[in-house]
């Protein structure tokens, strides 16, 4: 199957996933879909590909979800639910990286086949985690502040308080997007890839997050309009 079908395939998987937790589960279920994500895109991230004439390493769609669940919930449950999911995420970070990092510890019995597999895999963890750490905490919090601050001033500006979601939605993601980007980049991938390679992984990363941004809007309004019909779940 193709990379590119597999890819928008992943958008609709992805953010099908995060509406329906919130349908079933209310806001826990974005903080559940947070730290899964968190997790699951400090995986994919080790994988490079070629996809719509790009290359670009895997995780993007992935962490890109978890701006949608801050703007969901900084829209619905408030500010203080959105930053909880960002430190939710960040403690599910450092789970994952303390049990993989103890699983090196130990060794391997003669008939073992996964070790060395397990081994590639996550002797590569503490840098990228820390690089994620970084990029996630630094974009994400800014991220949160800024939606809010986009919100009040529209809200000053056109005395409409539900107004212009997509304009807080994406100026707030955007912006972010470029300080994750820059920052997860440099400190993940410098010394293993030239510079050539780094800049094309920075414009591929960035390109895929407008994308992904554009497209979650629709997901940001049906999400307010669940919310405000009431099937959400408490």
């Amino acid at each position: 199957m193709p990379n590119e079908l597999l890819l928008a395939g992943s958008v609709l998987l992805i953010y099908g996933a995060v509406l329906a937790s919130y349908r079933i589960f209310g806001k826990t279920g974005l903080y559940a879909m947070t730290m899964a994500a968190t997790i699951l895109a400090n995986v994919e991230v080790l994988i490079l590909i070629e996809g719509f004439g790009m290359e670009q390493t895997l995780g993007n769609v992935m962490f890109a979800s978890t701006y949608l669940i801050t703007d969901i919930l900084s829209e619905n449950e408030g500010k203080k639910s959105a930053s909880r999911a960002v430190w939710l995420g960040v403690f599910a970070a450092v789970i994952m990286i303390l049990f993989t990092q103890y699983w090196l510890l130990y060794t391997p019995a003669e008939g073992d086949w996964a070790f060395a597999h397990i081994t590639a895999i996550f002797s590569t963890t503490p840098r990228m985690l820390l690089a994620s750490f970084v990029g996630y905490v630094v974009s994400q919090r800014f991220d949160v502040w800024l939606y809010h601050r986009w919100w009040a001033f529209t809200t000053r500006k056109t005395g409409d308080s539900k107004g212009y979601l997509w304009l807080r939605n994406n100026g707030s993601t955007l912006i972010s997007q470029i300080l994750n980007t820059v920052l997860f980049t440099l400190l993940a991938f410098a010394g293993w890839y030239d510079t050539q390679t780094l800049l094309s992984v920075m414009m591929t990363s960035y390109l895929i997050f407008i994308f992904t941004s554009l497209i979650d809007t629709p997901v940001v309004y049906l999400a307010r309009a669940m919310k405000q019909k009431g099937v959400i779940q408490d």
